[in-house]
């Protein structure tokens, strides 16, 4: 009996051991990719900040037209473009942010 309490004593010290190896290369693999996303993370904001600034161009322009026009519709361009550019540019502000890169 005192050879059996031993053996499964063994045998949990063992199972508990290799969860615990298991539970180690997992947060190494979260660890890797959690600082390979940081490297997109600077690049693709930057991107979301062009994109945000060719978006306010093109949308000044057509505000400008249309102003010239005569337009009576000129605060509805307005909002329309510049939210999306507000947009843009606070998204990537909040992704750099989540990612501790400011």
């Amino acid at each position: 009996m005192n050879k059996m309490k031993r053996l499964w004593a063994t045998l949990t010290v063992l199972a508990l051991g290799s969860a615990s190896a298991f539970a180690q290369s997992g947060v190494t693999g979260i660890n890797t990719a959690t600082s390979t996303l940081k490297t997109y993370v600077d690049p693709a904001s930057n991107i979301a900040l062009v994109i945000g600034g060719i978006i306010g161009i093109v949308g000044a322009i057509r505000v400008y037209s249309k102003w010239n026009s005569g337009d009576q519709d000129i605060n509805k361009e307005i909002m329309g473009w510049g939210g999306s550019c507000v947009f843009l540019v606070v998204s990537a502000l909040i992704v750099k942010a989540f990612f501790g890169l400011n």
